[in-house]
């Protein structure tokens, strides 16, 4: 389905790492099923169990569509089997029940008390399978004075604190440009399945993992809370710079672009004051140390901005490579999928299709030396998995499955 790695690890009979574990996937939008796409590009079997008739949002969302098809949807449906059952109806509680009876993982990304809601509780799908791991996935988590709050990622980020410091200080709090809490949490679940599975390993018994969206924007805060717990600091909004790290910023090229430069450790930056010609400013007692370089950034951004300036961006990255300091160009979605580190690493690979033809995505990460992932098949079609699992391994027979679709429960 995708195009062979040019230097694909030999797997010497071996599985990919997630080979034999069964996950249900329910829910919408973007954290749970995030978790599934990276657990299923493992090698993980994912039924993700969608309504009857409309399936998940995503099936419509992003900015850019090719004739009226989702472009987003093929990447986090990939490695999916779509099995459709309408959880509101009885009948398909009790068909989906019989589904997570044989699985090793369900994940969930409903509101609090939606699944206990369809008669899904924990308990209950625990009795019938003590080896079930249950990630759930919400915006404030199963607990807690506002769990029964809807929450989606920008209410995450602004909660907790990582709006606050986006944008410029004379400006409105801003986005990052993707829902960030939402990628974050799915990793975050996706990490305790996998601690779980390890634990389960041992003791033979699942277990339930509960993920906030406020709680994994959290994880990332960095410094911000320490820093205000120990001194009342609290960190704003600084623009382009990061506060106190010098040099750490976004300069002008003379072909209009632009380039990263991070030099803000002593080192570094005399090297960088080396490439710029001008290795006296290593030695500047605004510059030659963390601390100064931090109380002078403006001052310092200024001087490194006017020798950018005068080269074009491949010029500085060329002599900027050759000093060995960190820079980097900023690049658009075009610029990342020509890029061939990303091609040769397979971190941008094509995958067929069908009604699009061959589409550009995120390749499967992390990348194993022995039992690697990969992307088996893009999502499919609304309900294509339904006749395999129902009839293949649940045995309804074709009477009982007409039944079902007649009264919309799959």
């Amino acid at each position: 389905m995708t195009d062979d790695p040019p230097h694909a690890p030999a797997t010497n009979g071996l599985s990919a790492p997630l080979d034999g574990i069964r996950i249900v996937e329910l829910g919408a939008f973007i954290a749970g099923p995030f978790c599934g796409q990276l657990l299923g590009d493992l090698g993980a079997d994912i039924l993700k169990i969608e309504a009857p008739g409309q399936g998940d949002p995503l099936r419509r969302w992003g900015v850019a569509r090719k004739d009226g098809k989702s472009l987003w949807w093929p990447v986090m449906a990939r490695n999916k089997r779509s099995l459709s059952i309408d959880l509101r109806q009885a009948d398909g509680a009790a068909l989906a029940r019989r589904v997570i009876a044989s699985a090793d993982v369900l994940i969930e990304n409903f509101k609090p008390g939606t699944l206990e809601g369809f008669g899904l509780a924990p308990e209950l799908l625990q009795a019938d399978n003590q080896r079930l791991i249950i990630a759930r996935v919400s915006g404030f988590g199963q607990t807690g004075p506002y769990a029964a709050r809807p929450g989606f990622a920008a209410v995450a980020e602004a909660m907790a604190g990582l709006r606050i410091i986006s944008g410029y200080p004379d400006r409105p709090p801003t986005r990052s440009g993707l829902s960030l809490a939402d990628s974050v949490a799915g990793l975050y679940a996706a990490l305790g399945v996998l601690a779980a599975l390890r634990v389960r390993d041992q003791t033979g018994r699942g277990q339930v993992i509960d993920v906030a969206l406020t709680e994994a924007a959290l994880g990332i805060s960095e410094g911000i809370i320490p820093e205000w717990s120990a001194t009342g600091k609290v960190r704003e909004r600084s623009g382009l710079a990061a506060p106190g790290f010098a040099p750490s910023n976004i300069y002008p090229c003379a072909d209009t672009k632009w380039l990263v430069i991070a030099a803000n450790s002593d080192p570094l930056f005399r090297r960088l004051a080396t490439a710029m010609g001008q290795p006296a400013l290593g030695d500047d007692p605004r510059f030659s140390h963390h601390e100064a370089r931090g109380e002078h950034q403006a001052v310092l951004d200024a001087l490194i901005g006017g020798w950018t300036a005068t080269l074009t961006r491949q010029e500085l990255i060329e002599r900027l490579i050759a000093a060995d300091v960190p820079c980097g160009p900023i690049y658009d979605a075009a610029d990342v999928a020509a890029d061939p580190h990303f091609r040769e690493r397979q971190a941008i690979v094509e995958v067929e299709v069908e009604g699009i033809g061959k589409l550009a995505m995120p390749g499967v990460m992390p990348r194993f030396s022995q039992t690697p992932g990969s992307i088996r098949f893009p999502g499919g079609a609304l309900g294509a998995a339904n006749h395999d699992i129902l009839a293949g391994e649940l045995g309804l027979d074709d009477q009982e499955i007409a039944a079902l679709t007649a009264k919309g429960v799959i």
